[in-house]
C-alpha cells in the first residue's frame, strides 16, 4: 500500500459512514475482550457522530466558513480574460468498461457545467480538464476523469479542439502541479466546488499558478430546501458534512508543503 492509498483509507475511516462501521466493530471487539464499558462508549460515540453529521444545520455550519472564503475569492475575481479555464476532477466518475461504458455525473458536476458556461461567455479560449483514475486502466482513456469531463463538455457545445485533457493526476495536489506544467505563468481561472476552493487555491498558489478562483456547486440555503430536508437527518447532509471535514483536515494536517512544484 502506497502513502496515497493509506491517506485515502485514513480519511475515510474517521468520517461517516465508514467511521460508523469501524467504531461499532471496534466496540464489539473491545467488549469481547472484556472492556465492555469502553466498547459501549466507542460504539455510542460513532453512532452520535453519524446522527449529528447527518443533520442539515450541522452540515450547513461546517460548510459556511469554507464557502464564505470561496465567495470572497470569487467576488474579487476578474470576469475575464484568462489563458484557460481549469476544471478540477471530482465532478465526473470515470467509465469502467464494459460494465459501466459511460462516465457518470456526480453531485459536483456543476464544475463542468459552469466551465462550459464560462467558455461560451468568452472567459477563456480553452478549458483544461484535470483528473485521472485510481484504477489500473492505462490503455483506456474513457476511464479517466479528464476524459469524462471532456465528453460532457463536448455535449455542452464546447469544441473538442478547445479542450485539453490532463488525465494523470489522482488528487488536487497533482491536479495543480500538472496544470502548472501545461500553462507555465499564464493566467488561469480555477473552477471547483465552493467547499473545495480554499484548499484548491492554496495548493495552486503553492504550485506557482497565476490563478483566480471561480467557485460553483454552492450549498443550498434552508429556504431553498423542503422542511423535511432542513431538520431531519439525511444522507446528503452526512455527505456534505464529511466533505467539509475532509477539507478542514487536509488544510490543517497536510504537511507536504512545497511538494506541489
Amino acid at each position: 500500500m502506497d502513502f496515497f492509498t493509506f491517506l485515502k483509507f485514513l480519511s475515510n475511516v474517521v468520517l461517516p459512514p465508514a467511521s460508523l462501521a469501524a467504531g461499532v466493530v471496534l466496540g464489539l471487539v473491545l467488549a469481547a475482550f472484556g472492556w465492555r464499558r469502553l466498547g459501549f462508549w466507542v460504539a455510542a460515540l460513532v453512532v452520535a457522530q453519524t446522527v449529528l453529521l447527518s443533520l442539515p444545520p450541522v452540515a450547513a455550519a461546517l460548510n459556511a466558513p469554507l464557502e464564505a472564503q470561496a465567495r470572497r475569492d470569487t467576488a474579487t475575481s476578474a470576469a475575464c480574460c484568462y489563458e484557460a479555464i481549469v476544471v478540477l476532477g471530482g465532478g465526473v466518475s470515470p467509465a469502467a468498461p464494459p460494465e459501466v461504458p459511460d462516465p457518470d455525473l456526480t453531485d459536483a458536476a456543476d464544475r463542468v457545467w459552469y466551465a462550459a458556461r464560462l467558455y461560451h461567455q468568452g472567459v477563456a479560449p480553452r478549458i483544461i480538464v484535470s483528473g485521472g483514475t485510481l484504477l489500473d486502466r492505462p490503455s483506456d482513456p474513457a476511464a479517466t476523469e479528464a476524459e469524462g469531463m471532456r465528453r460532457f463538455l463536448v455535449d455542452l457545445g464546447v469544441p473538442s479542439s478547445a479542450i485539453v485533457s490532463e488525465g494523470d493526476s489522482r488528487n488536487t495536489r497533482e491536479n495543480v502541479r500538472n496544470v502548472r506544467r501545461l500553462v507555465g505563468d499564464a493566467r488561469v481561472a480555477l473552477v471547483t466546488s465552493a467547499v473545495h476552493m480554499p484548499r484548491a487555491l492554496q495548493l495552486a498558489r503553492e504550485a506557482g499558478l497565476n490563478v483566480t478562483g471561480l467557485a460553483t456547486d454552492w450549498t443550498a440555503p434552508p429556504q431553498a430546501r423542503p422542511v423535511w430536508d432542513t431538520w431531519m437527518p439525511t444522507g446528503g447532509a452526512m455527505g456534505s458534512s464529511a466533505a467539509a471535514l475532509h477539507e478542514y483536515m487536509a488544510l490543517l494536517f497536510d504537511w507536504r508543503k512545497g511538494a506541489t512544484r
